[in-house]
């Protein structure tokens, strides 16, 4: 039978007890997530529904075997960092599944980032290479320009959306580094390639956290990153990850859980995954696309539950049968929506961090869910309430900082690259500090009360203020600017950014949307402002940082 990272317990008591990491002593997530399965060269194991594709296991591996060969060509070896900016097609997980298979380490990010926000990824990274979809290929090009230690960019063919339009290249673009297509380059390679024996501690990905204080900092993770995600995945789809089961999310791949806990942690078990990529939410269509590819378990952000919660699912035939959800708390709302709307839908709500893996959950098959709670601990977890001044352990119903041990070190980060400093300030005696604010009770259950720093959640996403403000400050009419979350009823929270502009400017409906425009161009279009209050003067401290508490007082 194949190797597991967990299996099922019939007690939360007895799988806090008894569950243990138990690595082996030779791992390389290549094989574990697409050879060792029986019947690989029927098994399905992605579904491209947007091109109406299938891909077995083998043919996954024969792809990766293929790639791998060609980066290996162009100089790429072990320890090397490779961007990925691609969304949900085949060339994404064959893409992170090559760079492995060479010893190297990827960096996942999103087709919604703009140039600044690819270029400081490749560049913080040291990315040597960078695989990307054309419909980002404007932003590489211009982030390319500004990244030393990129040598070659491969550019992915033209693909379908599920709304049916296709993705275009732009024309002559003109690219600093060495360019090749994808199709050009595997194209007369091997479909043999064998991976190094690996180990749960190589280097395999660089992930990206959203700062309040400063840039986004890269998480080093090891290869236990995915059989952490795999574990959380099995307990928040609530053991349902047999061969019948098809799962699917319509958030992107380059996020933690998406990448890690249902794409990988899928994979893991065997689990067939559909691809379906989206240039946007449509419940009409997420519904659509649940019955006809009668997908069981689904990762589905808050946000886009309250999206669903607006169309009607009495007509679709669904085989639907768990839900799970992070990002932002669920709303008691939502629970009781799923619970009139369906016969038997779980909703389990779960909580990580992009440097901890996914920690807390609600688990419906071992304790009652209580809603508005985040749940309980996972197995392999310890987690306690804090004082952040003194790291004491408070009492049950007292706020304090969320903290979290793990069984073993190798799940979590392994460090922040080119900050040392920071990684020192994440952990005290063993205990990784979240930043986040919340309570136990006195039956292990966690209530989450508020974040530690600025950090915005908008649409399940967050967002870091400073990133925001840094480019609206490129702008010439722009003095200062500070950005907070407010409260919004489908997103969670928006953008709103408070800018002072200079003397010679003049306040006006066309400046907001050239700002606005400016940071969907330049960073992500979830992390523009869809308000902009224009301010005689920003709030200030005496060393000439914006107070956006103030600012949040004042809204």
């Amino acid at each position: 039978m194949p190797w597991h990272i967990t299996s099922d317990f019939e007690t939360y008591e007895k799988a806090r007890q008894e569950f243990t990491w138990d690595f082996p002593s030779e791992y390389h997530p290549a094989r574990d997530l697409i050879t060792k399965h029986p019947n690989v060269e029927k098994q399905t194991a992605l579904i491209d529904a947007a091109a109406g594709q299938e891909y077995t296991f083998t043919e996954i591996n024969q792809m990766s075997n293929r790639l791998a060969n060609a980066l290996s060509e162009i100089g790429i070896t072990a320890d090397d960092r490779v961007g990925v900016v691609s969304p949900q097609r085949v060339e994404t997980p064959v893409s992170h599944l090559a760079i492995w298979k060479l010893g190297a380490i990827t960096v996942p990010m999103t087709t919604m980032y703009g140039t600044d926000a690819i270029a400081y990824r490749l560049s913080d990274s040291d990315a040597k290479a960078v695989i990307f979809d054309p419909s980002v290929d404007q932003a590489v090009a211009n982030a390319a320009a500004e990244c030393d230690s990129l040598e070659h960019a491969i550019i992915l063919d033209e693909h379908q959306w599920y709304d049916g339009s296709k993705s275009q290249k732009s024309s002559d673009l003109t690219y600093p580094v060495k360019t090749s297509y994808y199709e050009n380059k595997i194209e007369n390679q091997s479909t043999e390639f064998t991976p190094p024996s690996g180990s749960v501690t190589d280097g395999s990905a660089v992930m990206y956290t959203s700062g309040s204080t400063g840039k986004p900092k890269g998480a080093l993770h090891s290869h236990a990153l995915w059989l952490g995600r795999a574990a959380a995945a099995f307990n928040f789809f609530d053991g349902n990850m047999d061969s019948a089961a098809i799962n699917w999310t319509p958030a992107d791949w380059a996020w933690g859980s998406a990448l890690g806990g249902l794409l990988m942690g899928s994979w893991h078990y065997g689990v067939t995954v559909v691809a379906a990529p989206m240039q946007g939410f449509d419940p009409e269509s997420v519904y659509t696309l649940l019955e006809e590819q009668t997908i069981t378990n689904a990762l589905i952000p808050p946000t886009a539950l309250r999206m669903l919660m607006e169309e009607s699912p009495e007509s679709y035939d669904l085989s639907l049968k768990t839900i799970a959800s992070a990002g932002e708390p669920l709303t008691p709302e939502i629970l009781t929506w799923a619970d009139e709307t369906f016969e038997s839908l779980t909703v389990n709500e779960y909580y990580g961090q992009t440097e901890l893996n996914l920690v807390v959950s609600n688990a419906s098959r071992w304790f009652e869910v209580q809603p508005g709670s985040m749940g309980k601990p996972l197995p392999g977890y310890d987690v306690k309430i804090l004082d952040p001044e003194t790291y004491d352990e408070l009492p049950p119903g007292e706020v304090g900082e969320i903290a979290v041990k793990p069984e073993n070190d190798e799940v979590f980060f392994d460090r922040y690259i080119n900050r040392s400093q920071a990684t020192k300030e994440k952990q005290h005696d063993r205990w990784y500090l979240t930043g986040d604010h919340a309570s136990m009770d006195e039956n292990g259950y966690i209530w989450f009360k508020s974040r530690a720093d600025d950090v915005i959640i908008t649409s399940g996403y967050r967002v870091g203020p400073l990133e925001v403000e840094q480019v609206l400050l490129k702008h010439p009419a722009v003095e200062q600017a500070g950005v907070i979350g407010i409260p919004d009823q489908t997103r969670g929270e928006i953008i709103k950014a408070y800018v002072e502009l200079t003397a010679e400017a003049e306040p006006s409906s066309q400046l907001r949307e050239e700002l606005q425009e400016l940071a969907k161009d330049r960073l992500a279009t979830h992390e523009y402002p869809r308000e902009i209050e224009f301010a005689d003067s920003l709030p200030m401290t005496s060393s000439g940082k914006i107070q956006r508490t103030k600012l949040r007082e004042n809204n």
